[in-house]
């Protein structure tokens, strides 16, 4: 059993290294994902995903209609399999898609404070070492 979870990492990890090498800036190379919710499985095409965030140290999915799912990859491996333009990542905990931006607003100690189209308890910032790249992206989409 062990042996088969390391064969199918290692799968994995060549997976996204040649997805890394294949992909053009800006072009994503996954257009949707396999989801599992209540013993049935759903594929969500990325269209649909307002922000990847992570939570009890599992990432997780929400989508423009609040319906949320999680997903067997790191914050990391999804940025490298998403389009640059359509998605950014804002913090450790948030890669969010431009569609799901409301608006920016400056906030304390030069951060920039993200507000999302749907409403979740928690602030969405930008460290003040990215707000400029973040503004760029924003600007250069």
């Amino acid at each position: 059993m062990e042996s088969q979870t390391i064969q199918l990492n290692q799968r994995k990890d060549r997976a996204l290294a040649f997805a890394k090498l294949a992909k053009i800036p800006g072009q994503a190379v996954k257009t949707s994902f396999l989801v599992f919710k209540a013993n049935k499985y759903f594929i969500v095409a990325v269209d649909k995903i307002a922000f990847f965030s992570i939570r009890h140290e599992s990432t997780m999915i929400t989508c423009f209609d609040r319906e949320e799912y999680f997903v067997k990859y790191s914050l990391d491996q999804i940025q490298n399999l998403l389009a640059d333009k359509q998605f950014y990542r804002l913090n450790r905990q948030y890669l969010i898609n431009v569609r799901a931006i409301k608006d920016v607003e400056h906030y304390f100690a030069r951060k920039l404070l993200v507000n999302p189209t749907i409403i979740i308890s928690e602030k969405l910032l930008v460290a003040k070492e990215k707000a400029g790249e973040f503004l760029s992206w924003l600007d250069n989409r």
